[in-house]
């Protein structure tokens, strides 16, 4: 219906917290461009009394019906009308339990269970709360009214503008206008909150469960700081009051960019003293900064369509991390942008079932454990590419004037280009339209003749696949001169091969310096990467350099155009490697090829990794440091573990040591506590999972919770693996099962466990949170179906059809599993199987 326009909402909700269930009035004033005679809306479980609609001065009645089927609800006017047209709807819904629409949240205070109400609409659940024009193009401006209890307290977008007593004894709270905006970005709640305060020209808030608020200080702070940053850096002031951080108990994503009232889990939020490790902290401030980041991207501008809906998340995410280099540049942010990032995204985008940045199809898109690696992460990475191409300066002028051009309205992929392009000078509608419009990357190949290198490229995938398509690639390299200079240079690979001329004082050339391209590199001549080696061990490039080269490596390893030997064989170059970026990747890989593989080469890459590991924990020392760099703390954090999972003496003794003071109360370094929890269970029995227990259940901390989850999951002994995998299903909170049966199916103790247990446990696994759910079959399947693949292929043939759950999901799982079938096959063979 493209010729109605929603021009605002006034919504007045009744909430009923023991019932769960809320009564609601909608009216909603809408522009008809031309004569119409029915409207249709979205709602969805949402039982309707009544709809009427304005004539003169009386509201008539109008006949309506509901289309579950397709979420639709179609009023009928009584006779056709155009111009400003008013609809009145009575309805009651349901506060439900799915962490979606309007739905509950359950906590325990002075040990009475009690419960809140919020909102999570993106992308599409708002039509569960109120009906309404639910997509994000048909934007509106919203005045809500709550009626409570008078002992609660209400939330929404905008500042409290009234507050009466009525009648019956409950609180009217009603709530200024908002800017005119989407419905996802709605948002609303109930509750026993308390709040903490920082005034300024916007006035910012933290607002916690009772008794929570002493630990929202650091991230009320950094919230304030991100604030200051994006309106400097985007050049608009933030448009509303005030701005609510909102510390959630029951949460299915990390955080919500509502307009004014940005919600959040709460160990994104809260900063416990003692407990929160550094990591903590890190992840604390990005997530904030990726939300404040959106009250621009994706608030006061927004994707005119979901396939649109990078330019909100990939600019999130990328800010994300820029928001708190700005602040905290000593925490080396960048580094942990291309570890946790970029190679999720090289991890994702190398299957064979991917799809585009901008995804097809737009109105059903889904922020799912398929979606988001190329969305929020390749998204980011590209933008990265995108700024490294054309400069820091460029690249924030043609963000202010996109931002500018298209405030408080909507914008598609090309709007972006064309600002950037203005403002460069440089082809970035036809370089973004070729990286955002198709799905892969490419992997760029070089080798030497004389005094120049031949540059080819095709798309890399892990499985064979034909595909003609070609990247245009922005190629930046450094050449190693041998006098002992350098010099960088760059080229704008267009088609399936090109030249550069190193000349002949060129000693060596390292592509994509920095990393900032989203490709990967393979060196065809095997002596030009022993010069690279060189360069590692002696620390003449840069961490990001010495990651990518050894990065790229395994992930010609996974494809079959490399041995695992050879991989092993090159982190020889690293055995005096200190940097957290290297190193970290190095484990990832290491614990991903042990899990895997069997026999004679997982005993190699055990004692490859023990000696890496334990070598640079006695660089960095066991115990953490005041004044060590923060990613050497996120680095110790990681590692403790699985050097004890290899066979580590020390790391075993030293972390037991600090788990049997948990265990008696006593304090231990927050940087020390995770790998000191997942030690404890790996050698721990029966006594240590009821300690688990008790410690679950005890805490108030979110941040605790997570990591005795995790531990959980560590467990070495049968029994109590199967008891953790019970306690999964019974004990834990669904907002968080996934954490622990993640962990069980990183385990190699559990891992021959997880299949049949998935299949017995199916039922109650999948009343899950759809992306929660997902989750858990992107854990279990690609490793844990290893030796059962064509009972896990056969299985999941039938099961899409039959459940609709999962889809896209099931099949990059599948394809994972296929990827690391192969490679197991071609180390038990002792070849590399390299593809045709």
């Amino acid at each position: 219906m493209e010729n109605l326009s929603p021009v605002e909402y006034w919504i007045s909700l009744e909430p009923d917290l023991v019932n769960f269930t809320f009564s609601g009035t909608c009216e909603l004033l809408i522009q008809a461009r031309e004569p119409v005679h029915e409207i249709t809306l979205n709602a969805l479980e949402l039982a309707v009394w009544n709809c009427r609609v304005r004539e003169d001065e009386r509201f008539l009645d109008c006949p309506f019906c509901m289309k579950p089927e397709t979420e639709e609800m179609t009023v009928s006017l009584p006779s056709e009308m155009e111009g400003e047209i008013l609809l009145k709807i009575q309805y009651m819904g349901r506060i439900n339990d799915k962490m979606a629409g309007f739905y509950r949240s359950q906590y325990v205070a002075e040990g009475e269970t009690r419960h809140i109400a919020v909102t999570q609409f993106e992308e599409s659940d708002a039509r569960r709360a109120f009906p309404c024009f639910d997509h994000p193009m048909r934007k509106a401006c919203f005045e809500i009214e709550m009626i409570i209890d008078k002992d609660l307290v209400a939330i929404s977008n905008g500042p409290v503008v009234e507050e009466r007593l009525l009648e019956s004894g409950k609180r009217s709270v009603r709530f200024q206008k908002t800017p005119r905006m989407s419905t996802y970005l709605l948002f609303f709640a109930v509750g026993y909150f308390e709040f903490i305060e920082d005034p300024g020209r916007v006035l910012v808030r933290a607002a916690t469960l009772p008794g929570m608020t002493k630990y929202a200080g650091f991230g009320l702070d950094f919230g304030r700081k991100s604030l200051e940053f994006c309106e400097q850096y985007y050049g608009i002031s933030y448009p509303l009051p005030k701005l609510d951080l909102i510390a959630i108990p029951d949460f299915a994503f990390g955080a919500m960019e509502n307009w004014g009232a940005i919600a959040f889990r709460e160990n994104l939020l809260l900063h416990y003293p003692g407990i929160t490790s550094r990591a903590g902290e890190v992840r604390i401030c990005e997530v904030i900064a990726h939300e404040m980041a959106h009250q621009w991207f994706g608030n006061l501008v927004t994707p005119s369509d979901w396939k649109y809906l990078w330019l909100n998340e990939s600019f999130a995410t990328y800010f994300g991390f820029g928001i708190v280099d700005h602040y905290y540049p000593e925490w080396d942010i960048w580094e942990q942008f291309l570890h946790s990032q970029t190679d999720t995204a090289f991890g994702r985008d190398a299957l064979l079932e991917t799809f585009p940045i901008e995804i097809p199809g737009g109105e059903h898109v889904v922020i799912n454990s398929s979606t988001a690696p190329i969305i929020y992460n390749k998204g980011g990475s590209i933008l990265r590419q995108i700024e490294g191409y054309i400069g820091n300066e460029g690249f924030r002028e043609g963000l202010r004037r996109y931002l500018r051009r298209h405030e408080y309205g909507c914008a598609s992929s090309h709007h972006l280009w064309e600002a950037l392009e203005e403002v460069s000078e440089r082809p970035i509608s036809r370089i973004m339209k070729n990286w955002v419009e198709q799905p892969g990357f490419p992997l760029v190949e070089v080798s030497r003749e004389g005094e120049e290198l031949v540059l080819t490229q095709r798309r890399f995938t892990y499985l064979p696949g034909a595909s003609d398509q070609v990247w245009l690639v922005p190629l930046t390299l450094k050449i190693f001169h041998n006098d002992g200079g350098s010099e960088t240079g760059s080229v704008l690979l267009e088609g399936r091969e090109t030249r550069f001329r190193i000349g002949e004082k060129a000693v060596t050339y390292k592509l994509n310096p920095g990393q900032t391209g989203f490709y990967r590199v393979r060196y065809r001549q095997r002596e030009e990467l022993d010069k690279l080696g060189r360069l590692i061990s002696k620390k003449v490039l840069p961490p990001e350099d010495r990651w990518g080269l050894q990065n790229d490596l395994y992930a010609l390893v996974r494809s079959g155009d490399l041995r695992l030997e050879e991989y092993l064989d090159f982190l020889h170059h690293y055995r005096n490697e200190n940097g957290y970026l290297p190193l970290i990747s190095i484990a990832d890989n290491l614990l991903h090829a042990y899990l895997v593989t069997q026999g004679q080469i997982r005993e190699k890459i055990r004692s490859t990794g023990r000696r890496i590991l334990e070598t640079v924990l006695a660089a960095i020392g066991l115990e953490p440091n005041p004044d060590e760099r923060h990613t050497t703390s996120l680095l110790r954090d990681q590692i403790i573990y699985q050097a004890a999972l290899y066979g580590s003496k020390e790391a075993e003794a030293f972390a037991l040591d600090q788990f049997n003071s948990l265990a008696k109360e006593k304090m231990v370094h927050p940087d020390l506590m995770k790998g000191a929890l997942q030690v404890g269970a790996l050698r721990g029995g029966g006594d240590v999972f009821s300690w688990f227990d008790r410690r679950f259940r005890s805490t108030d901390s979110e941040h605790q919770r997570i990591n005795l989850l995790t531990a959980l999951g560590c467990f070495a002994d049968k029994a109590l693996i199967t008891r953790a995998q019970q306690y999964a299903i019974e004990e834990v909170p669904s907002r968080n099962k996934f954490v622990l049966i993640g962990s069980l199916a990183a385990n190699p103790y559990a891992i021959p466990l997880m299949w049949d247990w998935y299949r017995s446990r199916l039922g109650e696994l999948e009343e899950m949170h759809p992306i929660h759910y997902e989750r858990v079959i992107a854990a279990i399947v690609p490793v844990c179906g290893l030796g059962k693949e064509p009972e896990v292929r056969a299985f999941f043939e039938k099961y899409p059809g039959q459940k609709g759950l999962a889809k896209d999901v099931i099949n990059l799982s599948l394809e994972r599993l296929k990827i690391n079938s192969r490679l197991r096959d071609a180390q038990s063979r002792g070849s590399g199987d390299e593809k045709d």
